[in-house]
């Protein structure tokens, strides 16, 4: 069996991987790694921690991912992010974005390898956790096998050994962030020659990966694989994870995940967060299962109102358990 630690992930996703999906993900699978929303560097310096950098224990092994271009400041932010206790620093190559280009970060590094590098390098001197990069396999017209064989090389060149590979290049004009992870072709087969390449290294494949079949297909070329929206669309993507990636006994159902969310939410909404911040990601919990459209729709109607509390959850859950019910009663003998 593959022993990696970079099995199986969920990619950071700006709006979606905040610390309340990651711990509902957490209910579902035990050892897949987890990512944060990019944090740029300089709101950890000047901001407020705790709200940028608090996560729950349950988390683990949680990463802290970072956007920046200025090696002082990535390693002062990398070392914070240790402190706070995650397991592992990465830094932002791939987001295509405006506004992530007009902070000088991003897919747009990939452009100064040279740059890249001295950010790196001043990361892992800051910090004993692994550091590690996700990029793209090129940026614009810059898109030959061997400028990303370089890029890598380079990076290995200053101590990096995890590279997360989102399979496509990125356009810094013309798409948008949305067009940009579904347009340029997907590379897989230049994904699977880098980790023959570079044996020693360890490549992670990310992009269009939709569930656990194709991402073990990927596992027999590479050393792991990360999962993005396909998660946040059905969480239960993950549901066999723990049984057929890390040989571990951890079963649990779509019912069982949503009652245990309730004393989280409970616990959330007298810290003061609105239930909405919570339910949001709960949307899909349901998705495809009888009650899932009334769950998904209660939710939205109900769970964003000011003073929402958690007996929106408990009706909602209510309403499908009822549903399920009804349909197991009216099935046919």
């Amino acid at each position: 069996m593959n022993s990696s630690r970079w099995l199986l992930s969920v990619a950071p996703m700006l709006d979606w991987t905040d610390r309340h999906f990651r711990y509902l993900l957490r209910l579902i699978t035990r050892r897949t790694r987890l990512y944060t929303e990019m944090v740029v560097d300089q709101s950890i310096l000047l901001g407020d921690r705790p709200r940028l950098l608090n996560f729950n224990p349950e988390e683990h092994p949680v990463a802290l991912q970072l956007g920046g271009s200025v090696p002082e400041r990535l390693a002062e932010a990398a070392r914070i992010g240790e402190a706070w206790g995650y397991d592992e620093i990465n830094l932002n190559l791939g987001c295509p974005s405006e506004r992530v280009q007009g902070g000088g970060f991003g897919a747009c590094l990939m452009l100064s390898p040279d740059l890249v590098a001295d950010c790196l390098a001043a990361m892992r001197q800051a910090v004993k956790v692994p550091v590690t990069a996700k990029h793209r396999l090129g940026v614009d017209d810059v898109e030959d096998y061997g400028y990303v064989a370089r890029f890598i090389e380079k990076l290995a060149g200053v101590g990096i050994e995890v590279f997360i590979i989102h399979a496509r290049k990125a356009y810094l004009k013309g798409l948008s962030p949305a067009e940009n992870r579904t347009v340029p072709p997907l590379r897989y087969e230049w994904v699977y020659r880098l980790k023959q390449d570079f044996p020693h290294l360890t490549i992670v494949l990310n992009g269009g990966v939709r569930n656990l079949h194709e991402a073990e297909a990927h596992l027999a070329r590479v050393d792991g694989v990360m999962l993005g929206r396909a998660v946040y669309e059905d969480p239960f993507v993950l549901e066999q994870a723990d049984s057929r990636l890390f040989g571990l006994t951890h079963a649990t159902t779509r019912l069982a995940v949503a009652q245990a969310m309730l004393p989280y939410a409970e616990a959330e909404l007298e810290r003061g967060t609105p239930l909405w911040a919570i339910a949001r990601h709960m949307l899909n919990l349901f998705k495809g299962q009888p009650g899932g459209r009334l769950w998904r729709r209660w939710l939205s109607e109900r769970a964003c109102r000011r003073g929402a509390g958690v007996k929106v959850l408990q009706e909602a859950l209510e309403q499908v358990q009822a549903e399920a019910e009804w349909r197991k009663c009216r099935a046919p003998v």
